[in-house]
């Protein structure tokens, strides 16, 4: 069935940049984007930066995208439990990115019985601070954590992400937590009316089956699989699921903008 699409979402890492260059095709999509004022958002899992933080980053690589079209699981963490939460009450385990998005949307910060603990990513887990979060949960504080992926990209190699350390915690205290992130629906439909968006005209671009496809089709949007990240072409055949496009990368679709 041919959709009009009128507005974008398409995945960071892996579709837009590789560490930090530009991936071909990137800066056009991009401009081609804003020339034309499509409605579009940059989204991605990683919970440690703000907005701001990315907008710079995607900066030096020669890609224009201003904060307000970026969209992180910290962000839809915080919105969503703007919704949930009564007094805004929350234990952090996290950086910048999540507890600047939970105070923006009126969260305080605190140990003195919270209604919400929430894990997101960092590079500096702290014992202390995890043992905190075990014992709160086990208090009775409901378990949230940002997105479910275990690892987590760098130069040298994968790092423990945030669905580990959550792995940790529920082995300590038998809870298992609500993930917010990709491929939750939650994360994409949130992000949707953002920009005032139909799920039947929007597309998704991902490089990963697993959450990025996953979540799309879950949200009704068409969905556009790029090999230039995490996915090659024979391990697409190791899901039951199937994207609408498959592409080599974000250049070949800059011409359906």
């Amino acid at each position: 069935m041919n959709r009009e699409i009128k507005n974008w979402l398409t995945d960071m890492d892996g579709v837009l940049i590789h560490e930090e260059t530009a991936l071909p095709g990137a800066k056009e999509f991009i401009s081609r984007l804003r020339e034309r004022e499509v409605p579009f958002l940059v989204l991605t899992n990683n919970s440690i930066y703000t907005p701001r933080d990315l907008s710079a980053r995607l900066e030096s690589a020669g890609l224009s995208v201003p904060e307000e079209n970026i969209w992180t699981s910290a962000l839809a963490t915080a919105t969503f439990l703007a919704k949930q939460s009564e007094n805004r009450r929350a234990f952090v385990v996290g950086e910048a990115g999540l507890t600047t998005a939970l105070y923006e949307r009126g969260f305080v910060m605190t140990n003195d019985h919270p209604d919400v603990v929430v894990l997101g990513e960092t590079r500096t887990y702290s014992f202390e601070l995890l043992t905190q979060a075990i014992r709160l949960i086990e208090g009775g504080a409901r378990f949230i954590a940002t997105n479910p992926d275990v690892t987590g990209p760098s130069s040298d190699g994968p790092l423990p992400a945030t669905g580990a350390v959550a792995a940790m915690i529920t082995a300590a205290t038998g809870k298992t937590p609500y993930y917010v992130g990709k491929p939750n629906p939650v994360m994409l439909r949130n992000g949707l009316n953002k920009i005032d968006a139909h799920s039947e005209e929007t597309a998704l671009i991902g490089d990963r089956m697993d959450t990025d496809i996953l979540a799309g089709m879950e949200s009704g949007l068409q969905t556009h699989l790029v090999l230039s990240g995490s996915t090659t072409r024979e391990q697409i055949q190791q899901f039951a699921f199937r994207p609408d496009f498959i592409h080599q990368g974000i250049g070949n679709v800059v011409d359906l903008i």
